[in-house]
């Protein structure tokens, strides 16, 4: 079930344009023979689709018993929509959770402050796109601690597996290793780079001539992807 739930996803981001191949400049300056942007979950269709898939990957992750959780955050700006969205997609499928998401600046009219929604209690998911440098993630646990809640999990859509650096110097842990290892709580992903490289070798990836991005993806992968056992 959870291998087709990546394969599943894989699939649908190729096919709305947000997984694409070719030549792209990360953030670190590393040149990626592909990109992903969950911004381009642009419309009420794609995003609703999204959302059915985190909301999946939770309660997977909750029916494993490797994650227990009360409600969602979502970190300003991408997260917010993302925490929304999988709160319905939640209740759809009968686990009705409260959310919240906090400003980048606090107002001072109306209800004032930083924080909007559900009142921060118990163990809460961060739902995010991806992890970068895993520093919005430490600042999304500083609030949810500050408030008397507890970091569950962080639930993103793509983990990259790829060692923290830039195009020179590679760390020993990728992002997500390196959250999980700093915070001690899981990173979820609906997918991982590991499930392209398996998409890539597919018979579905050769009838879509993607098939030819597989070698530098792969080699990608060997020069900067992150071990399983850091």
């Amino acid at each position: 079930m959870a291998d087709d739930l990546r394969a599943e996803f894989i699939r649908f981001a190729v096919d709305g344009g947000v997984l694409r191949f070719g030549e792209f400049r990360t953030k670190a300056g590393r040149i990626s023979p592909y990109f992903f942007d969950a911004g381009l979950f642009c419309d009420g269709a794609s995003l609703g689709a999204l959302a059915g898939f985190y909301a999946r990957t939770l309660l997977a992750a909750e029916r494993s018993g490797r994650v227990a959780f009360d409600m969602l955050f979502g970190p300003a700006y991408k997260g917010i929509p993302l925490a929304s969205a999988t709160a319905v997609a939640l209740a759809q499928k009968g686990r009705n959770v409260g959310y919240a998401f906090n400003r980048k600046e606090a107002k001072d009219h109306g209800e004032g402050g930083t924080l909007i929604g559900a009142p921060l209690a118990g163990r809460v998911v961060i739902v995010d796109d991806v992890i970068s440098a895993g520093t919005s993630v430490g600042e999304s646990i500083d609030i949810l601690r500050a408030n008397g809640a507890i970091p569950a999990a962080v639930l993103i859509a793509l983990d990259r597996e790829e060692r923290s650096g830039n195009a020179t110097q590679i760390g020993e842990r990728s992002a997500a290793q390196e959250v999980e290892h700093s915070h001690g709580i899981p990173v979820l992903a609906i997918a991982a780079l590991d499930d392209l490289l398996r998409f890539l070798d597919s018979d579905d990836a050769q009838g879509r001539k993607l098939d030819g991005h597989r070698d530098r993806v792969a080699a990608y992968r060997s020069r900067y992807g992150a071990p399983a056992d850091h």
